[in-house]
C-alpha cells in the first residue's frame, strides 16, 4: 500500500554514491539470484490467487512460503508464525530467523508482505516476496555476524494490520522492547512494468514520523543506495518512507529503509496486477541489489571459500532473448557457442505448451497472438526461464 501523492522534493533528487568498499563475495552471491527464480517464484504466487488477508488463498499463500523455505533447508524451529485477528478471521505473518555468528540477539529485518486485494498481486507485492525468498535461499549458510529476519507480512493492504501486530505484541511487549532491531529494509512493488526504461530504483528514507531515528535512516538509506550500485546495474533515488510495513517499525523509532520502483505503475489494487504486467528484469536487478545489501547490513563473511561452497553456477542463466518485446522473430544468445543440443518451450502462463523447437536460435512466433508468454531453455540437466512478450 502506497500514497499516490506523497513525492516529496527529495523523492526525485538524484545524490551522488559516496565511497563504500567493493565486496568480490557480496557480488558473487549477489550473482547466485537467478531470472529463473524470480520467474517462476512469480508464477507461483500468482496461481495462489487473490490473497485478501484471512482468506483460504492467503492462508495457502502462507504455506507456500513455508514449504519454499523448507525446500531451502530452514528447519520447521527457524519460523514463527504470528498470529492475529482480523474482522471475523484471523491471519498470519511469517517470521524465519538465520541466527548471527557475533551479535546473535541483534537482528536486520528483511520484510514484504504477501497479501494482496482485487487482483493476484504479482508486483504488490509478489515482487518483493520472490525477492525474500531468493535473498533467505543464497544466503542460508552463508555467516553473518547480525542475525537476520526474513519477515512476510500479511494484513498490510488493510492498513498495515500484521505488521502492527507484530510490532506491538513481539518486538514490543507492552512498554518493554524484547527484539533488539539494527535495522528495517523493505520491499513493496518493485515489479515495474516491461517495457519502461526501469533502470533506477527507489531508496525508501525516513523524512518524517519520530524525528530522531531521521539521521540514522539516511545513512542506511545511503548504505543501501551505494549497495545497490556496487552489485546491481541500477541507478538510485531517494523516495520518501510511505504506507508500508516499516511504518510500525518507524513510530517505534526503529531504523528503516527500503526500496520501492522507479516508474510507478499503475496495475497495483487492480485485477490488472499480474504477471504479464511486471518486469521481471527489473525484479532480478532489485533482487542482486537486495542481496548485496543484506550482506553489508548483516555483515557477511567475507570468505571466498563459504562462497565457493554455496555458489550454484547454472551456466545458462546468461541467456539472452531479443528483441523482447518481439513482433516476429525470437532470436536466442547462447552464454556458451558450445551448447548444440538444448530445447525451446513457450508456453502460457496456465502453463500450456504452445510449441518446442529443438537447437534453434531464431525461432518465428509470427503465429502467436499478442500477449505475454513463457519461453523455457533446456540443455542437459540445465533449464532456465524467460518472460516473452510479443507486441504488433
Amino acid at each position: 500500500m502506497r500514497k499516490i501523492a506523497t513525492f516529496l522534493l527529495a523523492a526525485v533528487t538524484y545524490q551522488s554514491i559516496s565511497a563504500q568498499s567493493f565486496i568480490q563475495a557480496y557480488q558473487d552471491r549477489a550473482n547466485m539470484v537467478t531470472q529463473t527464480n524470480i520467474i517462476t517464484n512469480l508464477q507461483e504466487f500468482a496461481s495462489l490467487g487473490v490473497k485478501t488477508t484471512g482468506s483460504q488463498a492467503n492462508a495457502n499463500a502462507l504455506t507456500w512460503l513455508k514449504n519454499k523455505y523448507l525446500s531451502y533447508g530452514y528447519s520447521a524451529s527457524q519460523m514463527q508464525e504470528d498470529q492475529f485477528p482480523y474482522g471475523s478471521a484471523t491471519s498470519k505473518n511469517l517470521i524465519i530467523t538465520k541466527t548471527g555468528t557475533v551479535y546473535p540477539n541483534k537482528y536486520v529485518i528483511i520484510c514484504g508482505h504477501f497479501d494482496s486485494i482485487t487482483g493476484t498481486g504479482v508486483n504488490d507485492n509478489g515482487s518483493g516476496t520472490s525477492i525474500i525468498l531468493e535473498a533467505a535461499r543464497i544466503l542460508k549458510d552463508i555467516p553473518t555476524e547480525y542475525s537476520i529476519k526474513f519477515i512476510h507480512f500479511s494484513g498490510e493492504e488493510q492498513g498495515l494490520v500484521g505488521s502492527t501486530h507484530y510490532v506491538n505484541n513481539v518486538v514490543y511487549q507492552g512498554s518493554n522492547r524484547v527484539l533488539d532491531i539494527k535495522l528495517v529494509f523493505n520491499l513493496d512493488q518493485v515489479g515495474g512494468v516491461m517495457g519502461n526504461n526501469n533502470n533506477t530504483v527507489y531508496c525508501d528514507q525516513d523524512l518524517g514520523g519520530l524525528t530522531s531515528n531521521n539521521a540514522a535512516s539516511a545513512t542506511v538509506t545511503q548504505e543501501l543506495r551505494n549497495c545497490t550500485a556496487l552489485y546491481s546495474p541500477l541507478q538510485t533515488a531517494v523516495d520518501p518512507a510511505e504506507d508500508t510495513d516499516y511504518i510500525p517499525f518507524e513510530q517505534k523509532g526503529e531504523v528503516i529503509t527500503g526500496f520501492f520502483e522507479r516508474i510507478r505503475s499503475s496495475y497495483p489494487h487492480t485485477a490488472n496486477d499480474t504477471f504479464a504486467n511486471t518486469d521481471p528484469v527489473y525484479i532480478y536487478n532489485i533482487g542482486k541489489a537486495s542481496v548485496g545489501a543484506l550482506q553489508h547490513f548483516a555483515v557477511a563473511t567475507t570468505s571466498a571459500l563459504a562462497t565457493q561452497e554455496t555458489t550454484v553456477k547454472n551456466s545458462l542463466e546468461s541467456l539472452r532473448i531479443y528483441p523482447n518485446p518481439v513482433k516476429d522473430i525470437i532470436n536466442l544468445q547462447l552464454p556458451d557457442s558450445h551448447i548444440k543440443n538444448f530445447s525451446f518451450e513457450i508456453t502460457d502462463f496456465a502453463g500450456r505448451s504452445i510449441f518446442t523447437t529443438k537447437n534453434e536460435t531464431k525461432i518465428n512466433v509470427s503465429g502467436l497472438e499478442n500477449g505475454a508468454y513463457i519461453g523455457t531453455l533446456k540443455s542437459g540437466d540445465q533449464t532456465v526461464v524467460r518472460k516473452v512478450l510479443i507486441e504488433r
